[in-house]
């Protein structure tokens, strides 16, 4: 008998709608630009919406953003994030400019994206990121781009210098104690009043921390009610502004894709403009504020008068952790003072030297070493610049003259502190404390019965 085989009418296979998002960007904040986006936005939503082989994804875009990196582009990284979770197929935008500005960005994007099966077609370039071709002609083009970005950079880096050598500031910067009537900086008397309070108490001795704890329990708060702090009353004590007179430059930016800000030391150079408007502080109290800041900086931790600081602190060095020496008293026998390496505590680092220097003995040792009877403090600061400990109970003073003296400093701790004094304490401390148990241990029986 013939074969017969039957077959079975084929039905159609539907083809997938390809799921299709486009992104936007403008990189600056204005009304004009701002109706370029919304153009941009409703022109893709509309192309997206007419092709009847597209699933529409969605339209990201980002407002005022520049284009050099992908860190503040939140809608760029949101619609990665969206490929990644194959929400989308294909992404369009209008040119490499707009998707990025930094080849290296563009690339290990665009890269990503192909791995993961995702197209990006780019429309002024005629650029399709699947193409045999495409990878080497976004190179070519986004080397352009990012050119193109520096030099837009360096005019606006020119036109700023100009302005300053012309003695105009570059923008209408915010500072406590002033505000803005058209091009003018005007004084605000209550912020002014604070102004003046900080310098008086800084010159009085105060520090910052403390003049802003002060501040803070008056109730008084900056201009964006926020709490002063130490480096908050740091800015204000070291603005040249507030004499009535301007520095301009004092930061830069330090290149045009990380846009990352610099203080100016020495780098560019920078434009002071005298008289630009009223002051607040006079620049005689301004240069004795400054003339404080160095004597204190020169004292270190001894010009903080809320820290239990002598005459050795921030002088004994480690040379081998490159740390100071910490200052340690036990309650117990006040005689009984010493010094230990600051890196004691320090999770992974030990020091070489360890042990600890006693305070007595190495008073007793400044004084052969500076010919004294007696220890003077003020001889010590005046004459000693610092002092090394290379080894284990060794002291290496270096003098202010430039001499280096090494001296040996065993501790005598134990001996030292248990005089008939301390003795005579430390019993009646014990004879209290067995006096205690025995009280608690009748109590206890008593409770028992």
């Amino acid at each position: 008998m013939p074969k017969i085989t039957r077959v079975e009418p084929a039905l159609p296979v539907l083809e997938q709608k390809k799921k299709v998002a486009a992104y936007a960007r403008v990189s600056m904040e204005s009304e004009w630009m701002h109706h370029s986006l919304s153009a941009q936005v409703s022109y893709y939503s509309s192309l997206i919406q007419k092709n009847p082989g597209w699933q529409y994804a969605g339209v990201y875009a980002d407002y005022g953003i520049s284009g050099t990196g992908t860190a503040g582009r939140d809608e760029f990284r949101r619609m990665i994030a969206a490929a990644d979770k194959g929400e989308i197929d294909i992404i369009l935008t209008k040119s490499i400019q707009r998707f990025a500005r930094n080849t290296v960005d563009l690339l290990n994007t665009v890269r990503h994206l192909k791995d993961i099966g995702v197209e990006v077609r780019f429309e002024k370039e005629h650029i399709n990121s699947m193409s045999g071709d495409g990878e080497l002609m976004l190179t070519i083009l986004a080397s352009f781009a990012q050119e193109e970005s520096r030099s837009i950079s360096e005019n606006c880096k020119w036109s700023i210098r100009k302005r300053f050598q012309a003695g105009i500031p570059s923008f209408r910067f915010s500072i406590y104690g002033y505000r803005w009537e058209g091009d003018e900086l005007v004084i605000v008397p209550e912020e002014a009043e604070v102004v003046h309070r900080i310098y008086r108490d800084y010159l009085a001795g105060k520090g910052l921390v403390e003049i802003g704890r002060e501040l803070t329990a008056e109730g008084r708060t900056t201009r964006r009610n926020r709490l002063w702090s130490g480096p908050g009353i740091k800015l204000i004590l070291t603005n040249v502004t507030y004499t009535g007179n301007l520095l301009l430059q004092k930061e830069f930016v330090s290149d045009h894709i990380s846009k990352v800000r610099k203080q100016n030391r020495g780098e560019l150079p920078q434009y002071y403009v005298e008289d630009t408007h009223p002051a607040i502080i006079d620049r005689e109290t301004f240069d004795a504020v400054q003339a404080e800041r160095a004597r204190r900086r020169k004292l270190g931790q001894r010009a903080n008068k809320g820290l239990n600081t002598s005459c050795f602190t921030g002088r004994l060095k480690c040379p081998h952790c490159g740390v100071s020496y910490m200052h340690f008293k036990e309650k117990n026998y006040p005689l009984q003072d010493y010094w230990v390496c600051g890196s004691k505590g320090i999770k992974g680092v030990k020091c070489p030297v360890g042990g600890y220097i006693n305070q007595n003995s190495m008073k007793k040792i400044c004084n052969e070493v500076l010919g004294l009877d007696e220890f003077d403090e003020a001889v010590f600061l005046d004459r000693v610049a610092f002092i090394n400990i290379p080894k284990r109970h060794v002291l290496e003073f270096h003098l202010e003259s430039g001499e280096i003296v090494t001296k040996d400093c065993p501790n005598t701790g134990n001996k030292d502190r248990w005089t008939p004094e301390a003795r005579a304490a430390a019993a009646e401390k014990q004879k209290k404390v067995m006096s205690q148990r025995r009280k608690a241990r009748e109590e206890a029986c008593c409770k028992e019965k």
